[in-house]
This record gives C-alpha cells, structure tokens and sequence, in this order.
C-alpha cells in the first residue's frame, strides 16, 4: 500500500479527498442531447477494465470535455481506485467527441466562483498531473482531436500517448489573459524549451506531426488505426510483470533529474534489486530455458 499512501500523500494546504467512488463495471452511456436528468448528473468520465487494462474515457462532449472541477475528481477517482491492485496493468485515457479535453472549463474561472474555488481546481488538476505520473502502472494517452491548455497538460503528463493524425495540440490561455503556467511544467518537461514557449507565448496550436517529432507524442497513427494501435500497446504491457514495470517506471522518474552519477547509482541499485525479486529470477530463467515467463502477476 505504499504506493497509494504515496499517490494520496498532500502538503501542506491540498484538499483531502473523500472515499474513490466505484469503477463503473462499462462505458457510462450519456442520455439524449436535451433530455431532463432522471436525477444527479452523470459522472464526467466513464470507466471499464478487462484483461489489466483499465479503460477511462471523459465523456462530456457537449462540454468538449472541459476539465471541470467534477470531470477532474471524477478523472483522480478512476485513477486512484484499486491503484494497488495485481490485476490493473496499464491505464488508456480517451474522450468522446471532437475534442479530446479544452482544458479548464472558464465558467468556473469567473469572479462570481471565489478565490477559494480556484485554488481547489488548479489543485486537484495538479494532484492528478502528479498522481498519473507517480502511479505504479503506465499510463496511456489516446487522442483523437484537439488537446488545449489543461487537456495538452494531461497528454503531456501521460507516460506514452498515440493520437490520430487529425490532432492538434496547444497552450492558448495567454490568447485570453490566463498564461497557461500549469500546462507549462508538463509540457516544459516533456517539448524542448523552445517548442514550449513559442506555444505558451503564441498559443498557436501544433499538429500531430509536429508534437510527435518534438517528444508530446509517442505515435501518430491514421484515425482509423488509432484504438487499435493503442490497444496493442496496452496489451503489450499487460503481458508484462507488473511489479517488473512499477518499479522500473517508478525509477526512471526519480532518475531523471539527478546528475549522471546520481542517476547511476540509483538506476544500478534497482537492477539489483530487480534481480532479487521473483519475475527478475524468471525472466532470466525463462529466457535461459527458452519458454515464455510464467509472471507472479
């Protein structure tokens, strides 16, 4: 559980959140455009998961997936729930509609909410940014439309992500007085320094080819191939050891920002420890022996 302890942790001034709400057991279905709500509204994001691979989609269309202060409790829900559980292998975030995410939804951003209320959105939404990359499994991005301002800083927070050719990225808040500062530590640390800032400075959207040759993307495949492309890579690491993968995602970021001396000391201490635990004794025996792994889990 330490790994959840971790992802919950706060500092001084973070919201504590309440109890995870269940994962839906399929795809929420939205009712009819203009149809009254039999009773509460919906949840913004819809959740399944089958064969280890945990399926979250923003679901609010309508409202081109803004990240809400709901869609985003909503989004840390589905990612915190069973965080710790052997059967959850990887994580796929995706949307409904045109448009992947706008980012924060500006009706919430008007005076008529408070200072109080804004500082709980840009909290939670950093809370997620950070638990998705401190989580003990990959974390996939499948875009399919736009990513604007907060919803460009949730593919950039994502480990991997596959987008469809038709996509196209930006950070366009300085368009209207708000400079996507946020969306500028994910995006900083994922684009060279100069891609960011031209995108921050302008707000001029990139496309799919571009974000992929600067390192937003992982893949660019034809709209058509995207869930397939993705799944395959999704069932990839689902075949994989998870405690083989948490351990080795959860090393890469802590190496990162060390200096190269740092960083190798950290990295070599954790293959050794890597060969004493029981996936790292099988794979090399099953490797040795010229079989399949059997994984712990």
């Amino acid at each position: 559980m330490a790994a959840v302890a971790g992802l919950q942790a706060k500092g001084p001034g973070w919201l504590l959140r309440g109890p995870w709400a269940p994962l839906a057991a399929g795809f929420c279905s939205r009712r009819p455009a203009g149809a009254e709500p039999p009773g509460p509204e919906p949840r913004p994001t819809c959740a399944r998961q089958r064969d280890g691979i945990r399926n979250i989609v923003l679901s609010n269309p309508e409202k081109r997936n803004a990240l809400s202060l709901a869609m985003l409790k909503s989004l840390q829900s589905d990612i915190l729930h069973d965080a710790e559980s052997k059967d959850l292998k990887v994580i796929v975030i995706s949307a409904e509609g045109p448009v992947f995410s706008s980012g924060h939804d500006l009706k919430e951003l008007t005076d008529k909410q408070g200072h109080d209320y804004h500082v709980e959105v840009f909290q939670t939404c950093s809370e997620v940014m950070m638990q998705i990359q401190n989580h003990p499994v990959p974390v996939i991005a499948m875009v399919n439309g736009l990513a604007t301002a907060a919803g460009c800083q949730l593919v950039a927070s994502c480990d991997i992500a596959v987008a469809s050719d038709k996509s196209s990225f930006a950070t366009p808040g300085v368009n209207i007085g708000l400079f996507c500062s946020t969306p500028g530590v994910a995006l900083g640390r994922t684009v060279p320094r100069k891609v960011a800032l031209k995108m921050l400075f302008t707000g001029e959207p990139i496309s799919a080819q571009e974000a992929l040759s600067h390192g937003l993307l992982s893949k660019v495949v034809p709209e058509e191939q995207l869930e397939e492309e993705t799944m395959r890579i999704a069932k990839k690491i689902a075949s994989l050891s998870r405690p083989v993968m948490s351990l080795g995602k959860a090393t890469f970021y802590k190496q990162l920002p060390q200096d190269l001396q740092t960083a190798y000391c950290l990295t070599s201490q954790t293959m050794v420890d890597s060969l004493a635990q029981q996936d790292g004794q099988e794979g090399i025996k099953a490797f040795i022996q010229k079989r399949k792994p059997i994984w712990s889990h």
